[in-house]
């Protein structure tokens, strides 16, 4: 076969392609939103088959350094040499006078509300699974040009409702109104985020417009009564981790005052 670059004719040569095209990327030699060489290029490039380039193009792919883009080809991504367009601002704080505080977002659509058996981590976080909740689902796009979106979910058991009746008419109302409404009901309220990340199941890669290395990145936020010692609210936030970060401003507790500095 043509070309200058062959490849040694060993065990993995698909592995041996892929190593070369990472360091080319590593290396600069193919930037951030460049489109690689086609199948046929390569294989003239390296003296290997189409099957080879195939398997290689799928390690890059599973390793977050390329992505395949229909009509367009194989895009090398920004990996590790920046951040991604979206900061998710995930803080929390409460006024003076007591009233919850969260950062705003935009909304792309109306909530919608229904009711639901819960299942999975915001059912074992709540430690109530296969009771029935309310689910309150927005959908949030916040940077058209990066197409950064995520979906925002609100799990509400019905335990908390029959404490709090007047969620059952305001659930679709802004996260903090329904935080308010806890505090008002006498509840003190203390917020634990747990965040994870995974492959997206085929409908969010739908969803969420993700490549075939792109995570889904995912918070859970669970609202705790410390005075009962339970549960009483689930969050899920569902973003894709190419275009959105999430961010937890720290406040650092002022440390107890000494007896030293009690003196006159």
């Amino acid at each position: 076969m043509p070309g200058g670059e062959h490849i040694e004719r060993a065990p993995s040569m698909y592995m041996q392609v892929a190593r070369r095209i990472a360091a080319d990327i590593r290396q600069g030699i193919y930037q951030p939103d460049d489109v690689l060489p086609s199948e046929t290029q390569m294989m003239d490039k390296y003296g290997v088959g189409r099957h080879t380039v195939r398997s290689a193009m799928a390690e890059l792919r599973r390793t977050g350094l390329v992505d395949s883009r229909q009509g367009k080809g194989s895009i090398v991504l920004r990996a590790g040499g920046g951040l991604p367009a979206i900061s998710i601002d995930r803080s929390t704080s409460r006024a003076t006078s007591g009233r919850w505080q969260f950062p705003q977002a935009g909304r792309a659509d109306v909530p919608t509300v229904t009711r639901t058996a819960l299942a999975g981590p915001p059912a074992l976080l709540l430690g109530q699974e296969g009771l029935d909740a309310i689910k309150v689902v927005v959908r949030t796009v916040q940077d058209p040009d990066s197409g950064a979106s995520w979906s925002h979910r609100v799990f509400i058991p019905m335990a908390t409702i029959a404490a709090v009746p007047a969620l059952a008419e305001h659930a679709d109302t802004e996260v903090e109104d329904v935080y308010q409404r806890l505090g008002a009901a006498g509840m003190n309220l203390s917020i634990t985020d747990h965040v994870t990340a995974r492959a997206p199941y085929p409908e969010e890669r739908v969803a969420f417009a993700l490549g075939d290395a792109i995570p889904l990145l995912i918070t859970y936020r669970v609202a705790t009564d410390v005075d009962q010692g339970r549960p009483i609210l689930c969050e899920e936030l569902k973003a894709s981790a190419a275009t959105c970060w999430l961010s937890f401003p720290i406040t650092p507790t002022p440390p107890a005052p000494t007896a030293r500095s009690l003196r006159p």
